[in-house]
């Protein structure tokens, strides 16, 4: 695995910190929590899917599949909230919901990559 979805998990990481302080500091029932928890699990789950996927443990083809739509879902999921609580308008229409698919579409697709994991 390129270390591209590392640094991009680091990143996910660190805004997912930067938003949970601002969720209990700065933009108290803005939603935020909910954006920075997404970011948390699913830097975690990059960076998961990553080493076992090194290993071996899980489908290569099926777990680069599922990292990238974590890190394009937790982008649209957490932005198009953060974007509606400070600056008072939404990514684009359905940016919300449509991150969030893709992260549980990318949950089944991680199951595929274990289910039919590298011999």
């Amino acid at each position: 695995m390129t270390s591209i979805p590392m640094v991009l998990a680091g990143l996910m990481g660190a805004f997912g910190v930067v938003l949970a302080a601002l969720a209990a500091h700065a933009q108290p029932g803005a939603s935020l929590d909910s954006a920075a928890q997404m970011l948390l699990f699913h830097a975690l789950a990059v960076v998961g899917t990553s080493a076992l996927s090194d290993s071996g443990r899980l489908r290569r083809s099926f777990a680069h599949v599922a990292i990238a739509g974590w890190l394009l879902g937790g982008t649209l999921f957490s932005g198009d909230i953060a974007m509606r609580s400070f600056l008072g308008h939404r990514l684009f229409p359905m940016a919300a919901p449509v991150g969030g698919s893709l992260l549980i579409a990318s949950w089944l697709v991680f199951a595929l990559a274990a289910a039919f994991r590298q011999r």
